[in-house]
């Protein structure tokens, strides 16, 4: 008889107050939709977390700048090493579809570091540095340079990278060999709506882009051909993240993720503090809201679906919970699936298989 697939989860927290150490270990009842927690690694403020595509790797932002952790066979961590970034904390992290580059987006001083990263995972030496310009529209944001997200595009050939603070989606063409970036383009995008995060479907035909202040997820046609001078973006919906606008209530677009067969979305949304589930068509990209529903915590910083996608966690920085929720497809419901569990000031969370 085969044995069950075993998953561990990762949190990413600030750690500069409270109890909560940078990194806690949980162990995944991937059945059950819950976690047990197993151990903590220090490092100061993680806000957040990624895996290398093969999920031998972990990565994090930390004061420091980034650390590197090899994920050993039962899911515990080691240390490879840790790499400057020569700016302030980052907020954002990601890697380019070959594991070669790290993308390190910088909201508090609007840099964008490309990092390369070597054979056994760790981070080398600094590729290339962006710095954004220009002013916004937001005087709470300063008016300034704040990148949040950057991605690079499904052919890997350009990097995408989005700014709230100049209300901004740059493109760069990247050297693929030496990881340098040139400005060729810029997605436009509704003036004072605040793109902060985006991601591309897996079959690279559409782009999704979160907007903060509009609490909308525009949808835009993507092409990148051979020959062309730059990618084409083309716009085709705009939906509120809540599922309906709902005039008067604070509310912020904070996260989002995908099924694996890109059928469903999740998006949280702070202030109301809700789960908006929209279904997705496969041909056309577009999104319907099918349910938007209270996650019992506050300020939805991200969230994880868990690898049966029957189940999923909030990870609630403002309340400092991890909430778990079984999804009900068909009926359109959340049904809280185990207790909550506490950790202070918590960013991010990644689940990851590891050995039997």
């Amino acid at each position: 008889m085969a044995k069950k697939q075993k998953y561990v989860a990762y949190v990413g927290s600030y750690s500069y107050t409270g109890s909560a150490k940078g990194i806690t270990i949980y162990d995944v009842d991937a059945e059950a939709g819950k976690f047990k927690k197993r151990s903590e690694i220090e490092v100061e403020n993680s806000s957040d977390l990624i895996t290398s595509f093969d999920k031998k790797t972990l990565y994090t932002i930390a004061d420091e700048g980034v650390v590197a952790y090899r994920i050993l066979e039962n899911g515990d961590l080691q240390k490879l090493n840790s790499a400057k970034i020569k700016g302030i904390r980052a907020r954002h992290l990601s890697i380019d579809l070959k594991n070669r580059f790290l993308f390190v987006s910088g909201y508090h001083d609007g840099k964008l570091t490309v990092m390369k990263l070597k054979k056994d995972g760790s981070v080398g030496e600094i590729a290339d540095n962006i710095w954004h310009k220009g002013l916004g529209s937001i005087a709470a944001r300063g008016s300034r340079p704040h990148i949040t997200c950057t991605k690079p595009t499904p052919s890997g050939k350009y990097v995408i990278s989005a700014d709230p603070g100049i209300d901004q989606v740059s493109v760069y063409e990247m050297n693929q060999r030496t990881g340098k970036l040139h400005l060729v383009d810029a997605v436009r995008v509704k003036l004072e709506s605040s793109p902060c995060f985006l991601t591309f479907s897996k079959d690279g035909r559409f782009l999704y882009v979160l907007s903060e202040q509009a609490n909308s997820i525009d949808v835009y046609a993507y092409s990148d051909h051979d020959g062309d001078e730059r990618p084409e973006f083309e716009q085709i919906q705009s939906v509120c993240s809540t599922g309906k606008n709902k005039p008067g209530q604070l509310t912020a677009v904070a996260c989002v993720r995908f099924t694996r067969d890109d059928h469903y979305v999740f998006c949280g949304n702070t202030g109301e503090n809700t789960v908006t589930m929209f279904s997705r068509d496969a041909e056309t990209g577009l999104l319907t809201p099918e349910f938007n529903l209270p996650i019992s915590g506050a300020y939805p910083k991200d969230i994880c679906l868990f690898p049966d996608e029957q189940h999923l966690v909030c990870v609630n920085h403002e309340s400092g919970t991890l909430t778990f929720f079984r999804i009900d497809y068909e009926k359109k419901l959340l049904i809280m699936s185990s207790n909550e569990l506490h950790v202070d000031q918590p960013n991010s969370c990644v689940i990851v298989p590891v050995e039997a």
